[in-house]
């Protein structure tokens, strides 16, 4: 996960149970260290498109969620979410994070994550803007896809003009 650095040095997976090898204090310095913006996956898929010659505005505030990157000739939001704050297989992670450290909090703040980027989601498509969530491995994985996609949600933008 983009948000935690290196996943293997916060936490020991014992069987289904996830312990915290931190302190309270340890983790507390840990977690306020994560970015909100300008993230390694954000920076990954922002240098491909301007590489490709598109610009776009950075974290734009004059949207509802800022977007990561905002393509305003285009309208197009896009949002470059980490896997475990926005809840990728959260069907899958919800029971696991039961089993761990603070169970109460991180379920409400990621399904409070969930509700916000939907809505969120549903503002900027009543305001006629086209929204697209990437999430951070498959941006790492493969960038080209994503710009791709992005390309295609703009010629679709330009035909529906």
């Amino acid at each position: 996960m983009i948000y935690l650095r290196h996943e293997s040095e916060l936490v020991s997976i014992i069987g289904e149970f996830i312990m915290d090898v931190l302190t309270q204090e340890q983790r507390r310095k840990s977690m306020q260290h994560n970015r909100s913006r300008d993230t390694s996956i954000e920076v990954t898929l922002r240098k491909a498109l301007w590489h490709k010659g598109y610009r776009y505005r950075k974290n734009y505030k004059g949207l509802p969620g800022s977007p990561d990157i905002a393509l305003t000739k285009y309208k197009l939001a896009i949002f470059c979410d980490g896997e475990f704050f926005h809840g990728k297989d959260w069907e899958i992670k919800k029971p696991r994070l039961q089993n761990g450290a603070n169970p109460e909090f991180w379920i409400s703040k990621i399904e409070r994550n969930i509700r916000r980027d939907h809505e969120n989601d549903q503002r900027l498509l009543c305001m006629g803007w086209t929204v697209i969530h990437f999430w951070g491995k498959d941006i790492l994985k493969d960038t080209g896809t994503c710009v791709r996609v992005i390309e295609e949600a703009i010629i679709d933008n330009m035909l529906n003009k």
